[in-house]
């Protein structure tokens, strides 16, 4: 049961992880990595951004790892926690979001729905400045708005 909670509390604090890394890092000192996905879509399938995926996964890794080789201790939990959000991330922003793959396109799903209008905003500043809608699971309310 303290694994499950721990896991879950990983999940839950890697909104409010994202959130600051997105506004504070991404639209901060490195926003050369992240600049390129603010940007009007070019013929490339991958973008300097992507990068992140591996800045993100090297932590989770190091606690599986660690964590295992401690008898699977709560090190493993936490890096099981941050991997379902990664996993989450990948298929709410780059496939539900941007359609890198062509599924949920024509969703009538209020959230998911919301969830696009929050990030359509979030996108209409093409600089690192003025920006909104940092997280990713967490969509205020007046996106829900029609």
């Amino acid at each position: 049961m303290i694994a499950f909670l721990i896991f879950l509390a990983t999940y839950l604090l890697m909104e409010c992880v994202t959130w600051c890394t997105h506004k504070f890092v991404m639209h901060g000192f490195l926003w050369y990595l992240h600049e390129d996905h603010h940007q009007p879509k070019y013929a490339h399938v991958f973008e300097r951004n992507d990068l992140f995926f591996v800045i993100f996964a090297t932590p989770s890794i190091l606690l599986f790892y660690f964590g295992a080789e401690a008898g699977f201790d709560y090190k493993f939990f936490i890096g099981l926690g941050i991997f379902a959000y990664g996993l989450s991330y990948f298929i709410v922003h780059d496939i539900i979001i941007h359609q890198r793959l062509k599924l949920f396109k024509n969703t009538k799903n209020k959230y998911l729905i919301a969830l696009r209008k929050g990030h359509k905003v979030h996108h209409k500043h093409l600089g690192k400045e003025h920006g909104e809608c940092f997280g990713m699971l967490f969509v205020p309310f007046k996106y829900f708005k029609i």
